[in-house]
């Protein structure tokens, strides 16, 4: 069989563009109507073992609330104000039926937002397969490591009454492979951007991204293999551009127009925690032995360091943060974090103290998924890119 044309940038960015429109999931529902044994698994953001979803034969949906497209009406009826804004979204998602093809949902140990999210999608969807996924805080594999093999299991067995059928250790071993292949894309994406910011924009990285949280992880794969070769091609002008990471964004996602006016200010986002799921996992995940361990041991000993994992002094997140800053040859950080995100929020201190000890500048500030002013993060982003780029020639 003869591939077609290869596509251009733009014609890939097209695609990933209305897939990030569609508040409907129309391709998901088009995927599993192809088979009436295909189930989709839908899923909160940060993290969850996709793998285990995929070994059943079923889709994994990233589900990341509304984005600043949809007017939530109902959902702010459910929770409170002073929260942050992506469970009323998600409920308003629900409510209008955008989800009402999904026969499951996971709702990962992130903060108390989510946790309660699970509860109430459980009384408004009861025929609906739920759980809410813990995760260990205790990383001593005798402690931590076998509870969370234990909740790998339990996870197991439920996606197996999804399914309709068993999920063996071999399903698990070839969708582990075909995970640690999509991971090793997705790190080469981020490492090229890092390398040619100026070829890689970060509004086509994100786009590029976020069509793997509704498509099939096979096609996405191939989608990054035909972004990388594409990119490779294009030729855009090299700009005296400030190079950043953005960080605190994990959850909650931003405003695509806030990463298009990071860029605008003069900065290059050479790294960033948008959708974590994706590079979650630091190395590939052992095909050899108990896959359920394995899994178990790479969430435990291979995976990056967020807040939205647990550890008391702050220490390990600073120096990941710091190792970030140095491998990237990043210029500043720029702390991007939703309004009233406990988890990023309590983090941040300890992460600007870490910086501040290595004397590298940063900035922060505070967003909505449809927050619609871009004006003034533009203008402080521009003014820190400013600031670095005339200390740094001083």
């Amino acid at each position: 069989m003869t591939k077609g044309p290869v596509e251009t940038t733009a014609e890939i960015m097209d695609r990933c563009q209305s897939l990030f429109d569609d508040l409907d999931f129309t391709a998901v529902r088009e995927w599993k109507a192809a088979s009436p044994e295909r189930k989709v698994i839908g899923y909160m953001p940060v993290y969850v073992p996709r793998e285990l979803i995929h070994a059943g034969g079923m889709l994994p949906l990233g589900v990341l609330g509304g984005g600043d497209s949809l007017e939530v009406i109902h959902g702010d009826a459910y929770y409170q104000s002073y929260i942050c804004r992506i469970p009323r979204s998600t409920i308003e998602l629900a409510i209008t039926k955008r989800l009402d093809f999904v026969d499951g949902m996971l709702f990962p140990s992130i903060c108390d937002v989510i946790r309660n999210l699970s509860g109430m999608w459980k009384l408004m969807m009861p025929g609906v397969y739920v759980r809410y996924f813990d995760v260990p805080q205790n990383y001593r594999d005798e402690l931590g490591g076998e509870y969370y093999t234990n909740e790998l299991q339990e996870l197991r067995h439920g996606l197996e009454e999804v399914a309709g059928r068993k999920i063996s250790d071999d399903d698990i071993r070839r969708s582990i492979a075909v995970y640690n292949e999509n991971r090793r894309l997705v790190n080469e994406v981020y490492a090229f951007r890092a390398k040619t910011p100026w070829k890689v924009t970060s509004h086509e990285v994100y786009l590029l991204m976020r069509a793997g949280m509704v498509l099939p992880v096979e096609e996405h794969s191939q989608m990054m293999q035909d972004y990388l070769a594409a990119a490779a091609a294009v030729d855009r002008p090299m700009r005296d551009n400030c190079r950043v990471i953005v960080q605190g964004s994990f959850c909650e996602q931003p405003p695509l127009n806030l990463i298009k006016s990071v860029e605008m200010s003069g900065c290059y986002i050479v790294d960033d925690d948008f959708m974590l799921v994706t590079r979650w996992l630091l190395d590939d995940v052992p095909l050899e032995g108990d896959p359920v361990v394995n899994l178990s041991q790479a969430f435990l000993h291979h995976s990056t360091e967020t807040a939205a994992k647990y550890e008391p002094d702050g220490a390990r997140k600073g120096k990941y943060l710091i190792d970030a800053v140095r491998d990237r040859g990043a210029e500043g950080v720029i702390f991007a974090a939703p309004s009233f995100c406990d988890p990023a929020l309590l983090d941040r201190p300890m992460l600007a103290r870490a910086l501040s000890r290595e004397n590298i500048p940063y900035i922060a500030f505070k967003y909505a998924e449809n927050s619609g002013q871009m004006q003034p993060i533009r203008e402080q982003a521009g003014t820190f890119a400013d600031s670095i780029k005339l200390w740094s020639a001083a």
